[in-house]
């Protein structure tokens, strides 16, 4: 059963929502064990045998291919946040793949997003040997069909409609896998507006430090849940203990970090805006006008044509990843100073790339800022001087 939690997320969960698979220790043991001491037959409590095991709780470990520690510990944390009942995988594209496996689609409604995501596609078709047909969201849908929602947008950061989706693949039996990455816990639930699974890359915003893979399905039933676990088993997809460790530690301060880098985005975005609806010839708090086209960002959008509001949807604040259109879009990323020139988002460093450079299908002007943890107004004036040399190369040009 999915238990609504509020939109404040609970630092107090996030910091001790494990606490009854925790030892002695104030910060947990890594075990670098892959395989662990199975007890004597007269010491045993119970069945020992694997099937009988429950893994989602385990009162020990047999193999890490199955369960570990800091895993379970992980995955109890994540499912505390996330409203449902959370399962690790060792990347995000790893969850992805899982998600097809278990669903098993005839068709996928799917319309533009994570590049990466469409290639695994690709690779669950070619491994099944199937002709499995991909279709846009706007489609008639049939039984069968998987919707495959990734709000908000990666790149542009702009927001979805999950409940219509919903409304419209339950209608003929179907499944809503919703990719929530660019909305983490608390800006996004998606459980509270129909989804049937919630996916993210845990790289991003779990990880939130760069420095680790992780991959993140979210179910609503333990059935649900122990199915998705017996195929990671076999798909070999589990995270290593190193990873699920730096996951854990990352999780304790998810509360402070994502409010304070969706406050900073949402006011350089605001920003940002303005600037683009300079014209040429003026300026705009010290920024000239036709230096930057075009902005996206969730809180920009407004009502759309069937009446979604956004900020109905993302009730927690808005997305801290969005993209602009600036001109010299290949050495923006090389003009300003906090920002790292790097792909990936959600880490506590700002972080700005020339979208075209790890995407193909991307347009080539596109430039994606990741907001991290900085001071917002330090931020503000980096991208202010990276525009004002920008502009002096357009004039020596």
């Amino acid at each position: 059963m999915v238990v609504a939690k509020p939109l404040k997320l609970n630092g107090t969960d996030l910091i001790h929502g494990d606490s009854g698979l925790a030892g002695g220790e104030v910060a947990p043991s890594i075990s670098v064990s892959t395989t662990f001491r199975a007890p004597k037959p007269l010491e045993a409590e119970g069945s020992t045998k694997l099937a009988d095991f429950d893994m989602r709780n385990p009162a020990r470990h047999i193999y890490s291919r199955y369960t570990q520690q800091v895993s379970t510990r992980v995955e109890h944390i994540l499912s505390r946040v996330n409203d449902g009942l959370a399962l690790t995988y060792s990347s995000g594209l790893a969850a992805s793949y899982a998600a097809l496996v278990f669903y098993r689609p005839k068709r996928i409604a799917i319309r533009g997003g994570y590049h990466g995501c469409h290639a695994t596609i690709d690779v669950y078709k070619k491994s099944r040997g199937i002709q499995l047909e991909v279709i846009d969201l706007d489609s008639e849908y049939r039984p069968g069909d998987v919707c495959w929602l990734e709000t908000p947008l990666n790149p542009t950061g702009e927001s979805r409609d999950i409940q219509y989706y919903a409304d419209k693949i339950h209608k003929v039996g179907g499944k809503l896998v919703v990719d929530s990455t660019f909305g983490p816990p608390p800006l996004q639930y998606p459980f509270r507006f129909g989804a049937d699974c919630i996916l993210h890359s845990g790289t991003k915003y779990f990880g939130g430090h760069s420095d680790l893979l992780a991959g993140v399905l979210v179910v609503k039933t333990i059935e649900e849940w122990n199915t998705l676990h017996s195929d990671r088993t076999f798909l070999g997809s589990m995270m290593g203990s190193l990873e699920s460790w730096l996951l854990l530690r990352s999780l304790r301060t998810l509360h402070l970090r994502v409010p304070r880098q969706s406050a900073s985005a949402t006011v350089l975005a605001q920003w940002l805006n303005s600037i683009s609806k300079t014209p040429a010839g003026k300026t705009y708090d010290g920024v000239p006008g036709g230096i930057l086209s075009q902005v996206w960002h969730s809180s920009l959008q407004g009502k759309d044509e069937r009446g979604f509001d956004p900020a109905k949807q993302m009730l927690g604040g808005w997305n801290a990843t969005f993209a602009i259109l600036p001109e010299h879009a290949l050495q923006f990323p090389h003009a300003v100073n906090y920002f790292v020139p790097a792909t990936s988002l959600g880490g506590v460093e700002s972080l700005v790339e020339h979208r075209i450079q790890s995407d193909p299908t991307s347009d080539p002007r596109l430039v994606r800022l990741s907001i991290g943890v900085e001071e917002v107004e330090d931020l503000k004036a980096d991208l202010k001087q990276a525009f004002q040399t920008l502009t002096l190369v357009k004039v020596k040009l």
